[in-house]
């Protein structure tokens, strides 16, 4: 991707190659030994964008449903929806909060504040069946120590992005967005800046980390087994970002 201003090129490689992850095992490595197949190179500025999935089977953030002893409150929704009351269960455990529920979905809250489909418990390509994936116990921390064991093998620390699928209020679809980030601001705020007629910028607040999450996004083939994409080429602001700071206070908040 390039602007008409003639900016260098922005590229997103999908990374195939990664193997089959089992809990325990070093995603570092595997990316870095894909990275090695592929022929790609990491410099400093790039940034690898992971999905989570692929981090929360390493992680061990796997749970077999043969398991799970759902609560009286699981089996009356599932009951009610005609859903498994043990994945029901497990999604209750992921929630701080349901905020909508139908036939078709439950939407909550998560303990790291995400509101997204089922708590972000997932069934889809699953380790073995009957198995369900959640979401890290701590995304940013997942990405953090995923960088550095990059860091380690490659010689250079990337920015990394850790997402997920998101469906959206008010738009059909879903898109992905950031969950976890290292080594790079998730958002940055344009304010006190001009946009290029002189006019003053006040509320620009461009969200780099989910925009980046939703760019990788369209060179990523899920049927295939490609969980990383390696970015070149994008301007980010450097330092200490989390994907949490993405989440808006609920004072702030006019949904709620």
């Amino acid at each position: 991707m390039r602007s008409a201003s003639g900016s260098r090129p922005v590229t997103l490689t999908a990374v195939a190659g990664i193997g089959t992850i089992r809990p325990g095992a070093d995603l570092a490595e595997m990316i870095a030994t894909g990275l090695g197949r592929a022929g790609l190179t990491v410099a400093r500025g790039d940034v690898l964008v992971v999905c989570q999935k692929a981090v929360s089977k390493a992680e061990g953030r796997v749970v077999a449903l043969a398991a799970v002893r759902p609560s009286d409150l699981a089996r009356r929704i599932g009951e009610r929806h005609d859903k498994d009351p043990r994945f029901i269960e497990v999604v209750l455990r992921e929630t701080r909060r349901i905020v909508r529920m139908n036939d078709h979905v439950l939407v909550c809250e998560t303990h790291h504040g995400f509101v997204c489909a089922n708590a972000g418990v997932d069934s889809s390509n699953p380790l073995r069946r009957g198995t369900v994936t959640l979401l890290p116990v701590d995304p940013d921390r997942s990405a953090a120590d995923l960088r550095a064991g990059l860091g380690r093998l490659l010689g250079v620390e990337p920015a990394v992005i850790v997402t997920d699928t998101f469906g959206r209020p008010f738009r059909e679809g879903q898109v992905d967005v950031a969950i976890g980030v290292a080594g790079m601001r998730a958002w940055r705020s344009l304010s006190g800046g001009s946009d290029w007629t002189g006019r003053a910028l006040h509320a620009s607040a461009p969200a780099d980390a989910d925009m980046l999450a939703a760019a990788a996004g369209l060179v990523v083939r899920k049927e295939a087994g490609e969980p990383v994409v390696h970015v070149a080429g994008f301007r980010y602001a450097r330092g200490p970002g989390r994907a949490r700071d993405l989440v808006r206070a609920a004072s702030m908040d006019l949904f709620r």
